[in-house]
């Protein structure tokens, strides 16, 4: 009965959640005269200007750089705009929150979602790249919407973890900068895994994000599909990031309007 409940209050406020992601994406490009072209256009001048720094170090040992780049980008910063955007999603709705009642997930569920869709606007920016670079267009990169579906889990998840907690410690957006800054550096996003040797490397494979950016250059790079046991890994991480995200998000969020 429970979840017969939850189903209906998602649907009931599903509308409010899609409203909330447009207005985030139209406010990330307001008063920008090239709009929404800057999600194309973002991607390909990072990727022209770290292919120039890093190629010349790594090319004996990653093949077509660009794209390798291009696709561990991608999803990095979808994750990281997800969750940012989700960390400061409750606490910036508080006037909202204490004038009429809205389950507290829709506003980090909302990011998520508006983080998607810049992705996929984003996704265009690969596109010509391959073409450009004379990149094979492998009939397995069809199946790209399943570790997009992975990483959108995860990041969920995490949004959910972070929104809930900024609300009793502000100082955790302070902290999360300096995380996604290490982050990044331990994401093979423009070395090859190969060149890390002992625990480093070992904490790298303990990282979400490169199995689900390795899943990825998999399909757009070699056109080869996960393994059961890649799905299963990728799968369970995601979904048991969510479900710890949605138990924090149900524990506290009552408590929020003490804290906002």
């Amino acid at each position: 009965m429970k979840l017969k409940a939850y189903i209906k209050t998602f649907r009931k406020y599903s509308g409010l959640i899609i409203h909330l992601a447009k207005n985030q994406v139209a406010l990330k490009y307001r008063k920008s005269y090239l709009g929404m072209l800057w999600s194309l256009l973002n991607p390909l001048l990072m990727m022209i200007v770290l292919t120039m720094v890093f190629s010349t170090i790594f090319h004996n040992q990653i093949e077509n750089f660009p794209i390798y780049l291009m696709c561990g980008r991608l999803i990095f910063d979808f994750n990281s705009e997800c969750t940012n955007t989700a960390l400061n999603s409750v606490v910036g709705n508080s006037a909202l929150i204490k004038k009429i009642y809205v389950p507290k997930y829709v506003f980090p569920l909302s990011c998520s979602v508006a983080s998607l869709m810049n992705m996929l606007f984003s996704m265009a920016a690969l596109i010509i790249v391959m073409l450009f670079t004379g990149t094979p267009f492998h009939v397995e990169m069809l199946m790209f919407w399943l570790p997009l579906c992975y990483a959108f889990m995860f990041s969920t998840g995490l949004g959910l973890i972070l929104s809930a907690l900024n609300v009793f410690f502000r100082d955790i957006k302070h902290l999360y900068k300096v995380m996604t800054t290490v982050w990044m550096y331990m994401t093979p996003l423009f070395y090859p895994i190969e060149v890390m040797d002992g625990i480093v490397k070992n904490i790298i494979m303990f990282n979400p994000l490169y199995h689900y950016i390795t899943m990825f250059r998999g399909m757009v790079l070699k056109g080869t599909l996960p393994t059961l046991s890649d799905n299963l890994l990728c799968l369970g991480i995601g979904v048991v990031t969510l479900f710890v995200g949605v138990v924090i998000m149900k524990k506290t969020q009552d408590k929020f309007i003490l804290h906002i």
